[in-house]
């Protein structure tokens, strides 16, 4: 597996595609993930990518890995990411 592209590399991607500086497509970047970080209460969707969904977990059982020990973990809320099925047919290369 390749190296995952940085945050750099990915604003001068886009800053090349679109035709923008890269200071530009930073801020891009930046505000996208705000607005995503503030509606992801809502379910924030990116079209073609997937969409954040607030997901509440129930109470569960589970076991301390050193001693073994059945322990309580409690319900809690959790972000998911759902990924859409153009993106895994895209990733997969499905036709």
């Amino acid at each position: 597996m390749g190296k995952a592209m940085t945050k750099s590399q990915i604003t001068d991607h886009l800053a090349g595609k679109a035709g923008m500086t890269k200071k530009a497509a930073g801020q891009f970047l930046d505000d996208l993930a705000s607005l995503a970080h503030k509606e992801a209460k809502n379910t924030f969707t990116l079209p073609g990518l997937g969409k954040l969904v607030l997901m509440n977990r129930k109470a569960r059982m589970g076991r301390n890995p050193q001693t073994g020990e059945a322990i309580k973990i409690p319900a809690k809320r959790v972000v998911k990411f759902r990924v859409a099925k153009a993106c895994k047919d895209a990733v997969l290369l499905k036709k």
